[in-house]
């Protein structure tokens, strides 16, 4: 055989070769089957997807700073964080792990609640300026009634004065004062009552790893943190608050232990038990309060109600969900 024979043989293997990998190919377009590598295109958004992740987390941060800051709750927020976590390590541990798919739909999802969150904030926005505004209308309203306060309580002082043929009208007048005297006291009372806001509750692994508490399994909850906002009232007295912590089943039964202590309080002529207390020292600066409860036992499956109670009124008021 000459060398031209020779060549010409190398040549038709060649063509045969590639032939057969193109063959393969469409099969495996055909039949969608795996080839176990990544397109130049899917290969250069791979590239660029720890890029976007980076930048979606920087965003989030920044919805979930705003929104803590209007009393707002950050939980799907929380959740998204970890899912980027997830999706920067595989990234980071090579593009073989990687669904290309499935990551161009959760940078989809990821920018969509971007957006979400964006109208959330306009939303919470809109309610604070309308409570700023109640809030000035009842500080005038008390400013008004401490006024007519003064001017009853200047009222009875000045009736004791009068002469003895006047006592019998001055007595009914006296009563009647004494009422409103009252009813403005209690008016006062309930404007300069403190508000929680924002109540949002986060659950603490054994670990001490904390995360969403909604429909997490009961057997992951070592603790519980409950955090609010006490709402600004320049009617509330700047002094030591007690404030009491109520956790419901779904049964309807109070948390409560007195070895944790637990304890019970007088609400409207009532004995409410309680399952934590703490003495804080009101700042009028909307500064945030935080519960850390550890049961003596498992939670019930199913919703759990939070109510929060200071010197006679429930401030606040939040739940969340065990499976």
């Amino acid at each position: 055989m000459d060398s031209s024979e020779n060549k010409y043989q190398k040549t038709s293997i060649l063509f045969a070769v590639i032939a057969l990998c193109f063959f393969g190919l469409y099969l495996a377009e055909r039949f969608n089957i795996p080839l176990g590598f990544l397109t130049t295109a899917e290969e250069k958004f791979v590239d660029s997807a720890e890029h976007q992740l980076d930048s979606i987390a920087k965003e989030l941060n920044i919805r979930m700073v705003e929104i803590k800051k209007l009393g707002g709750k950050v939980n799907e927020l929380e959740l998204a964080k970890i899912e980027i976590d997830k999706d920067r390590k595989k990234l980071h541990d090579g593009s073989e792990n990687v669904d290309v798919s499935e990551l161009k739909k959760k940078l989809a999802f990821y920018v969509r609640l971007i957006s979400q969150k964006d109208q959330e904030i306009k939303k919470i926005k809109r309610e604070n300026v309308a409570l700023i505004a109640r809030n000035d209308s009842l500080s005038r309203e008390a400013r008004i009634l401490k006024q007519d306060l003064n001017s009853v309580q200047k009222a009875l002082k000045d009736s004791s004065y009068l002469f003895d043929a006047k006592q019998k009208a001055l007595s009914e007048k006296s009563r009647f004062l004494e009422a409103r005297n009252q009813e403005l006291s209690e008016k006062v009372s309930v404007a300069a009552a403190m508000h929680a806001e924002g109540v949002n509750v986060y659950a603490i692994s054994s670990r001490g790893k904390e995360f969403g508490v909604n429909n997490q399994k009961a057997k992951r909850i070592e603790k519980i943190r409950v955090i609010f906002h006490l709402q600004e009232n320049a009617l509330t007295a700047k002094e030591l608050k007690t404030i009491y912590l109520r956790i419901i089943e779904p049964t309807g039964i109070v948390i409560s232990d007195y070895a944790s202590g637990s304890g019970t309080f007088i609400f409207k002529n009532r004995e409410l038990p309680y399952t934590a207390k703490q003495r804080i020292f009101y700042e009028n600066n909307h500064q945030s309060v935080e519960f850390i409860y550890a049961r003596n036992g498992a939670y019930r499956e199913g919703r759990h109600e939070i109510e929060i109670y200071s010197e006679g009124f429930l401030i606040g008021l939040g739940s969340f969900e065990v499976r």
